[in-house]
């Protein structure tokens, strides 16, 4: 496809807009791609990548090569979601540190319109749906309360991670951020790209470089986890899509545990940072909660979360249309 600098600027401004909703657990990025237009462009781009690349380039030269593969639409698409996640990792991690209740509340909002938005889409109510729903959130369920496996700063369950949360890029409706958050993880990507950001504006290499290579091993997981996705989730739909609809609302279901905003923290445990952030917590009720539960800033910003998916999904059914 040709495209002059004006279209890959938007391209860009597309991947912006990705990269925005990456962050945030309970919008998929890939449903902002669906929504402007570039999701069947972005799946296929992805599928036809592979090693046969290498083969191409040695036979007809970088630039035959680097068209035939698209591969100036990826990396337009790609810069604009760096920057854009880049820009925001300073305000999620502030936010984290100084408005938990209001910042989870948001979250929770978004994915209960997610669990509406997901389920809705199942055709045939069967027994085997209803099972997989309720199996599918207990599973989750019991995954919010367990103790981790590792620490969420270990190489190999950051590898795990990025493998596991590649799914936002190619299914519409699930965010990376939301699988971050049931893993465990969430807060140590944003630390990682946050020390990332900030190596690069202070050009401090030790920084840069320890946050770095933590970044090179989740993408390798990423793009592991895209190839193999990719397939599996089309054959799935393909197969069984009520089933697969089900688990996904039944994860998302059990998954509410771990964004409820009032927490009771159990244990403790120091990042790389050196400082001490919950590793293991509790959901409470607010009467219990320890200091001001802000009741009615939790609601606004639980409609406001909620409200956000229901007008993106007004979206993207008129782009269906």
């Amino acid at each position: 496809m040709q495209r002059s600098l004006k279209d890959y600027l938007l391209v860009s401004l597309k991947g912006i807009a990705m990269g925005a909703a990456d962050v945030v657990p309970g919008v998929s990025g890939g449903t902002i791609a669906f929504i402007s237009g570039i999701y069947e462009e972005l799946i296929s781009t992805i599928n036809n990548l592979n090693i046969a690349f290498f083969k191409d380039w040695k036979k007809d030269g970088l630039k035959d090569t680097w068209k035939k593969y698209n591969l100036s639409f990826l990396v337009a698409l790609f810069v604009g979601i760096a920057i854009s996640i880049l820009s925001l990792v300073k305000i999620i991690k502030w936010l984290l540190h100084n408005e938990p209740l209001l910042l989870w509340s948001f979250f929770f909002g978004l994915v209960l319109a997610s669990i509406l938005y997901i389920g809705k889409q199942i055709t045939a109510w069967s027994p085997k749906v209803l099972i997989s729903i309720v199996l599918a959130a207990v599973i989750s369920y019991f995954i919010t309360i367990a103790e981790p496996m590792a620490s969420p700063e270990s190489l190999w369950y950051l590898l795990f991670c990025g493998f596991i949360a590649i799914i936002a890029m190619i299914l519409p409706g699930v965010s990376g951020a939301f699988i971050l958050l049931i893993l465990g993880a969430y807060e140590t990507f944003i630390g990682i790209l946050n020390q990332f950001r900030e190596g690069l504006t202070t050009f401090n290499v030790s920084l840069l470089w320890e946050s770095f290579y933590k970044i090179v091993i989740i993408g390798i997981g990423a793009v592991a986890g895209l190839k193999l996705f990719s397939k599996v989730l089309n054959w799935m739909f393909d197969n069984h899509k009520n089933i697969t609809l089900a688990l996904l609302t039944g994860f998302m279901i059990g998954s509410l545990n771990k964004l409820w905003p009032w927490k009771e923290v159990l244990s403790w445990r120091t990042n790389s940072e050196g400082i001490e952030v919950p590793f293991i917590e509790k959901s409470i009720l607010p009467a219990s909660y320890e200091g001001d539960p802000r009741v009615m800033w939790v609601l606004i910003f639980v409609t406001i979360g909620f409200l956000l998916i229901l007008i993106l999904e007004r979206l993207a059914t008129k782009k269906e249309k």
